[in-house]
């Protein structure tokens, strides 16, 4: 409750939602990000985003640079976290614990995990989502855990599995790395992503497709099929998730920079430029959702 208040708060004041004031809060990545802190939240802002989603800065000078802008800009904070992979499991699985005590205690919006690993047991695998789910109880802050390759949900299949031993397993959508993943765009797959739907609570809002996780340009006319895929499922999504969160859902913009974002050869150029590849992102969401915010 104290999340679904602070953002409601946040967006219309005192004033509870009512039927036709549905809102998605919008957030911008700062992967890839070489402005300063200030300045990329300055802009962020301007772009018409509600907030940044980042990796958790350990480091204190950058908490308070992060506080400072973020009260500057009036923006509002996803953080990051994961389980490290290098480290034997039940090291790695302290540290997660640790670190996500920590970066709770800032109550963000949420904390979107890369949970686990496709190489640990469907166990271990259950012990950080079990940690996370815990601590996110414990500390009223929402705790996703994001579809992702090299992850435990690397795989619709997979996923599904643990979805079903799992009831408070809550996900972030990416579901650019299954097209990849799967060489499609999962189209007949539909009976097996409506679990994936119903238990979907963030976006990130990338496109992909059957040989890679993001295309070159979202608004190439070779990628709308592509497209119209990924907007599809995300409407549905969201729409559904506006009854469960009282009219809120929340999207983060992931497109990344280069090399994630194709590069022409030699030189490395991108062949898109990242922040307007985001903010189409944006402006298609809320074009496909009828959304005046």
């Amino acid at each position: 409750m104290r999340l679904l208040t602070t953002i409601l708060i946040f967006i219309f004041g005192a004033i509870n939602l009512t039927h036709g004031q549905e809102k998605v809060l919008f957030f911008q990545t700062d992967w890839g990000n070489q402005l300063s802190l200030d300045q990329f939240c300055e802009r962020t802002k301007a772009s018409g985003y509600d907030g940044i989603e980042t990796w958790f800065p350990w480091d204190t000078k950058k908490q308070e640079e992060l506080k400072a802008a973020l009260k500057k800009h009036g923006l509002l904070v996803n953080f990051l976290h994961g389980t490290n992979k290098g480290l034997p499991f039940e090291a790695s699985l302290e540290q997660f614990r640790k670190g996500l005590e920590t970066i709770t205690q800032w109550k963000p919006v949420l904390v979107n995990c890369h949970t686990g690993s496709d190489f640990y047991t469907a166990s271990q695998n259950a012990a950080f989502i079990e940690a996370a789910n815990a601590i996110s109880a414990k500390n009223d802050v929402p705790v996703y855990h994001e579809t992702h390759r090299g992850r435990f949900s690397y795989s619709l299949p997979e996923t599904k599995q643990y979805l079903n031993t799992i009831p408070d397993l809550k996900l972030t959508l990416d579901i650019s790395h299954w097209m990849v993943v799967h060489e499609s765009l999962l189209e007949g797959q539909d009976e097996l992503l409506d679990i994936v739907k119903n238990r979907s609570h963030h976006i990130h809002a990338r496109i992909g497709h059957a040989e890679g996780p993001q295309v070159n340009d979202p608004k190439a006319p070779e990628w709308n099929r592509a497209l119209e895929r990924h907007l599809g499922i995300w409407e549905e999504i969201i729409r559904n998730g506006w009854k469960e969160h009282k009219g809120v859902f929340t999207v983060t913009t992931e497109f990344g920079p280069a090399d994630y974002m194709p590069t022409l050869p030699y030189t490395r150029i991108p062949l898109s430029d990242q922040w307007e590849a985001n903010v189409f992102m944006m402006e298609a969401i809320k074009e496909r959702l009828k959304l005046n915010n």
